[in-house]
């Protein structure tokens, strides 16, 4: 994916940003620093790849070679944005391969997108029983967990995904997410503790030192697209920015102002981000706040 152009916020984007100004506790100078970029296009390669498995479907195949098509075509759909699609060759994939954790392991990543919690965790223990080390599904659990509010399971399950990669700014984060509902002061302690074991160079660092306090928002969009790694994008960047930015301000008591980066995160398209999956949830979920009396 190539990098996308980006576009300081001006009067073209008034509308997008309505009542971050003025929201409580918001800063009009910090909203000077917002960078838009270009949302993702569909990668070619994956276009032509779809096209050589609709193809290689109409020939002859075993089971085996049919649920390892239809897991790949549903992967790709869902990096495409096309969720119903790919639950459906998710589910066909399970047919013909039962033990296929990975297939398992993105239905429960779905299922929690629709809130459908009690068949996210059926299709999250499968992929766990089939792969007790399976590298994501204990994070998906825990995700699920988390936005059903089952907040003990989400911390245990969050622990135990940190535990396979202490130094993952993003793992350290998802658990102090969980933990901070349960008991903020204490997550924030832990939070300190768990952020020694990531590269201070991580870009990543700036986030956990943003829910630390000892960045605020304005430095923190002035920085936020600084020394993008080879292997990233500057819409990828901006994804998991304005999610965990959403995150901040929902902390702050700020719901308007979180839903205004919810849907920055959502206008970047990177579909297999989890930031990006579950940034429409927290988005109705700062509407529902803002409605309650």
């Amino acid at each position: 994916m190539q990098l996308r152009r980006c576009l300081a916020v001006t009067g073209l984007f008034s509308v997008l940003l309505t009542g971050c100004a003025m929201s409580p506790g918001g800063s009009s100078d910090a909203m000077t620093h917002l960078v838009i970029a270009e949302p993702e296009r569909a990668e070619f390669r994956y276009e032509i790849e779809l096209a050589k498995l609709n193809q290689m479907l109409q020939q002859e195949l075993d089971a085996e070679q049919l649920g390892f098509a239809y897991y790949r075509r549903g992967a790709l759909y869902d990096a495409l944005g096309l969720r119903t699609l790919a639950r459906m060759d998710f589910t066909r994939a399970i047919d013909y391969q039962p033990r296929l954790a990975d297939a398992y392991n993105f239905l429960g990543i779905q299922y929690t997108e629709l809130e459908e919690f009690d068949y996210a965790y059926e299709a999250l223990d499968s992929a766990i029983e089939l792969e007790p080390e399976h590298p994501y599904a204990y994070l998906n659990r825990g995700i699920a967990e988390y936005y059903d509010r089952r907040n003990k399971y989400a911390i245990d399950d969050l622990q135990q995904h940190l535990a396979m990669e202490p130094a993952d700014p993003y793992r350290v984060l998802w658990l102090f997410l969980a933990e901070h509902r349960a008991d903020p002061e204490q997550a924030l302690m832990n939070l300190s503790s768990n952020a020694a074991a990531i590269d201070s160079d991580d870009w990543a660092m700036d986030l956990v030192r943003l829910y630390l306090g000892e960045l605020n928002e304005k430095a923190f969009l002035a920085r936020m697209t600084d020394n993008l790694r080879d292997d990233e994008t500057l819409t990828e960047r901006l994804c998991e920015a304005y999610f965990y930015l959403g995150k901040y301000q929902q902390m702050q008591g700020n719901w308007a102002r979180s839903m205004n980066y919810f849907k920055l995160a959502l206008t970047t398209n990177v579909y297999e981000f989890v930031e990006h999956r579950y940034a429409r949830i927290e988005l109705e979920r700062s509407r529902e706040q803002l409605k309650t009396p």
